[in-house]
């Protein structure tokens, strides 16, 4: 298998647009504190809260965070740090907070480091499912399946005839990540061979494949649909069961030839087991109210991403289902990692 890499200068083709939308929010202003049940220790926040992104700047899950976080600085009345920790899938991002013991540090990124990753990294140094607590499923997403201009594919079905008669690459944002998962089940279901090139993130996948490096790639919707939408690269289906806003007469994989083909996935946040409830169900509640505010569903939908703001047990029972759901994939496909 081979990783190509490579600076991702568009990475932040949806944050850089949010800066100036962050300063113009205003300035923090404090907000009551959370009283600790009896015996966990002082109020929260009583310090700066930080979120750690387990993928790359760009990718849906810090999208989403970047979005909220003047509203969520001005709720809680403290900073409100995001800081990337990309690799392994999730699993460093993940592994860094699961171990932190400050009570002011959480996780974001996508369900598949909980739902996915336990079935495909046997030699984990910590228990995802159990050493992280959901607080909320953020947001929706679909992954999307593109091509360079230059393939002669403009549906799956072209794709998958192309791919039986010559020997072909796909690129994904990584191994084990929702592109990756989405492409070897179209395989899978299409008796269908292609070789998997993983890359840092999806930003620098899109980017090598609109320069004609790789033919296709399954990659973010958030990330991959601008260039579609330009031109620049030719999108034959999404991965979930919905079409997305910005591309409607793009087809679901299921509606292009694949039925009941069903991809989705979500972007959450966790917390390191053992954090008081209060301050799950706090931090829960202010990312609630941040996610529904109109100008923040508006800039989600423009990226084609579907705010959730689940509460943290119907998000822990979603999991459990996913965590299921993906098993049976993994198994099947006989993918493993490590």
């Amino acid at each position: 298998m081979r990783v190509i890499g490579k600076a991702a200068a568009a990475a932040a083709l949806f944050t850089t647009a949010l800066g100036a939308w962050g300063q113009a929010q205003g300035p923090s202003q404090a907000q009551p504190t959370t009283q600790a049940p009896s015996g966990t220790g002082p109020a929260w926040p009583g310090r700066p809260v930080k979120f750690i992104a387990s993928f790359p700047p760009g990718t849906p899950g810090d999208m989403v965070l970047r979005l909220i976080q003047p509203q969520l600085q001005q709720a809680l009345g403290q900073p409100v740090v995001v800081e990337n920790r990309p690799g392994a899938g999730g699993n460093i991002g993940a592994q860094e907070v699961a171990r932190a013991t400050d009570g002011h540090t959480f996780l974001v990124g996508p369900d598949t480091m909980q739902t996915v990753n336990p079935h495909l990294y046997k030699k984990l140094s910590f228990k995802p499912v159990e050493d992280l607590v959901l607080v909320t499923y953020l947001a929706r997403t679909s992954q999307m399946l593109v091509c360079h201009p230059s393939v002669k594919a403009r549906t799956i079905p072209d794709l998958v005839a192309l791919a039986r008669t010559e020997k072909m690459n796909y690129a994904s944002g990584g191994p084990g990540v929702p592109g990756h998962l989405a492409m070897e089940m179209l395989l899978a279901a299409t008796s269908t061979q292609m070789t998997h090139v993983p890359y840092r993130g999806p930003a620098p996948a899109v980017q090598d494949v609109a320069a004609g490096m790789v033919p296709c790639g399954f990659l973010a919707t958030s990330v991959a649909g601008p260039f579609v939408r330009d031109g620049k690269l030719t999108g034959l289906a999404v991965s979930g069961t919905r079409r997305v806003a910005s591309l409607p007469n793009l087809p679901t994989a299921a509606e292009a030839g694949v039925p009941g083909f069903d991809a989705s996935f979500f972007e959450v946040v966790a917390a390191p087991k053992g954090t008081p409830e209060a301050v799950v169900e706090r931090l829960h509640a202010e990312i609630a109210k941040a996610l529904a505010q109109p100008e923040t569903r508006a800039r989600l939908a423009s990226a084609d991403m579907e705010p959730m703001a689940s509460r943290p047990a119907e998000a822990s029972r979603q999991m459990r289902l996913d965590f299921d759901k993906w098993g049976g994939v993994v198994e099947r496909m006989k993918l493993q990692l490590d």
